[in-house]
């Protein structure tokens, strides 16, 4: 597997170089969100607003009535806790341009509740004209920059920064899923960092003769969900989502969603945190305490199906350790 580091940093550069209208907003984590190059290099394109996030918004949402593109950059948190009214009044409700990266999405953070946007997708796909996106591998944080500015209208978008897997090949594209593989007996829906979980497990349930059609997402909202029910339709046992988020409001709420409205009655299991805030630690112990990991599919999979598969860790594709201390990420958060 390659990896790639600082994925978000190059491409936001080499785009917003080639686009003047585009504007770079930093809320005092210039370093921490892989902009501090740009701000050195490209300081005509820069705006240091601090630790104002509600004002943030607020100027963003005039930079883009006055025809700039501006890109906010800041921890997910950040964007609709604090300045949840600012972004309804001054960005969502005129549709502004403007373009909302969020990092550390979930639990892709050792910070703590104060720190991990787990209810971010279900804040952000109620708001109307949002568009929500979500990078899975290297490849996706390279082109989500792109993605984001094809939008017309506000987008939100959980990025991963720091050393990132590249999974894919194909660019990303808006609206489009990717199907990863194309079993009969379970559908498995995954996005962002929870899709190397669920390829984790793959190779391992092949062998024990479970087959697995996965869906990788990308673009939250709006939700296809109508290639979703065909892929539900064509599965044996069900369906189960992994997400890095709450189950509550984000990729398992609008899958369930989708199969009432279409009174479709298959089983589903959401796998995700339940009712719960995280705690601090790396990125492995906590998607293996919350139940987010290539574990945690495999015994959902029993579940769904009745059938023991035998699989333990060991059996599992190798997985990466993130190290998360100062020395390799900036401010450790």
């Amino acid at each position: 597997m390659e990896m790639v580091n600082r994925p978000y940093a190059a491409a936001f550069e080499s785009y917003a170089v080639k686009n003047p209208e585009v504007l770079c907003l930093s809320a005092d984590l210039t370093s921490s969100c892989e902009i501090d190059g740009f701000r050195d290099r490209h300081p005509e394109q820069f705006l240091s607003m601090g630790m104002a996030e509600q004002n943030m918004l607020s100027f963003a949402g005039g930079l883009g009535l006055a025809g700039f593109r501006p890109f906010i950059h800041t921890f997910g948190v950040f964007l609709y806790r604090r300045p949840y009214d600012q972004l309804m009044a001054s960005i969502a409700y005129p549709r502004r341009k403007v373009r909302l990266m969020g990092f550390l999405p979930g639990i892709t953070t050792p910070g703590g509740m104060t720190h991990q946007a787990i209810e971010d997708i279900s804040v952000m796909r109620t708001i109307p004209n949002m568009t929500v996106l979500e990078t899975g591998d290297a490849t996706e944080v390279e082109g989500i920059v792109e993605a984001a500015d094809s939008i017309d209208g506000p987008v939100y978008a959980r990025v991963l920064r720091g050393s990132v897997p590249r999974l894919f090949k194909d660019p990303m594209k808006v609206g489009e899923l990717r199907v990863l593989s194309e079993g009969s007996d379970v559908l498995v829906i995954t996005a962002g960092i929870t899709t190397e979980e669920a390829m984790r497990a793959g190779g391992a349930l092949a062998k024990v003769g479970v087959s697995v059609r996965h869906l990788h997402l990308n673009t939250l909202k709006p939700f296809d969900a109508r290639a979703i029910l065909d892929h539900a339709a064509s599965v044996r046992y069900g369906v189960i989502t992994l997400e890095n988020h709450l189950i509550a409001g984000g990729i398992g709420s609008m899958t369930a969603e989708a199969m009432a409205d279409a009174g479709m009655g298959r089983r589903l299991i959401r796998l995700g945190l339940k009712d719960t805030y995280a705690h601090g630690g790396s990125k492995p112990y906590l998607m293996r305490y919350y139940g987010l990991d290539a574990m945690a599919l495999v015994k959902a999979i029993e579940d769904l199906t009745g059938q023991q598969t035998g699989i333990d860790e060991d059996a599992l594709d190798s997985v990466r350790v993130d190290a998360v201390h100062s020395a390799v990420k900036a401010e450790a958060l």
